[in-house]
């Protein structure tokens, strides 16, 4: 019978802590169900990584942690893909901790950034040019013929200049293989990011047709019918009438 992972609840590790002998801890980025994310310093070079910290109970057998690494790796020409460095191992507390080394990508949350927009929400232009990025993005992911599985406006990282957007994606969720349903769960849920970026329930009555012609009042029937990949919605996005009013 095997033994059950330790489990730990948070890290809480200390700024200035050395990692893998390696790289030393210069802030806290952020935590979620399988881990912790720090900013770290790489000692060699001095240059600035992202290390995500895996709870033991959430990586078993190194299972997530292998396949966050190959997943990253066979997408890492995606350009919306954090680049993967290599994977450490650390201790605390007497336990045996795996963590994911990769490229440090700054940016803002696409949760906070509308959420700082006036009255919480994009104007439905700027919610297209979003759009545009992300579809661009992970219709390169399609491609491939991977998947994310977990696009929501909090795992998206996004640096704006001027009407354009940056966008990465920031964790995969889905281990399973790749399919085509859930490439068409990927394009459901970016419509559903364009529905929130526009200001959800409270504002869709009133936005324009061109952006309702898209969002197709969140039914998945109708939007699998118009949208089987990112590249379709990327392709209609280039290519739709918007009027002068």
């Amino acid at each position: 019978m095997s033994k059950r992972p330790p489990t730990i609840e948070s890290f809480n590790f200390r700024l200035g802590r050395g990692l893998a002998g390696k790289y030393v801890v210069e802030s806290f980025l952020g935590s979620g169900w399988e881990g912790e994310v720090y900013k770290v310093v790489e000692r060699s070079t001095g240059i600035p990584r992202a290390a995500k910290i895996f709870y033991p109970q959430r990586n078993a057998r190194d299972r997530a942690v292998k396949f966050y690494a190959r997943k990253l790796n066979r997408l890492r020409h995606c350009p919306i893909i954090i680049q993967y460095h290599s994977s450490e191992t650390i201790w605390h507390h007497g336990i045996r901790i795996t963590c994911l080394i990769s490229e440090l990508v700054e940016g803002e949350l696409l949760a906070k950034f509308i959420h700082r927009q006036p009255g919480k929400r994009l104007q439905s232009f700027e919610a297209m040019h979003l759009l545009h990025a992300l579809a661009s993005g992970v219709e390169s992911i399609h491609a491939m013929r991977e998947y994310h599985g977990d696009l929501h406006s909090d795992n998206v990282l996004i640096t704006r200049r001027g009407i354009h957007f940056d966008v990465r994606l920031v964790d995969f969720f889905h281990w399973g293989p790749p399919s085509a349903a859930r490439i068409r769960d990927d394009v459901i849920d970016l419509i559903h990011i364009l529905y929130e970026a526009v200001g959800g329930r409270r504002r869709y009555a009133s936005q324009p047709p061109e952006i309702k012609s898209i969002v197709r009042g969140l039914r998945r029937d109708l939007i699998a019918r118009s949208f089987r990949t990112a590249g379709n919605l990327r392709k209609h996005l280039e290519s739709f009438g918007w009027p002068c009013r």
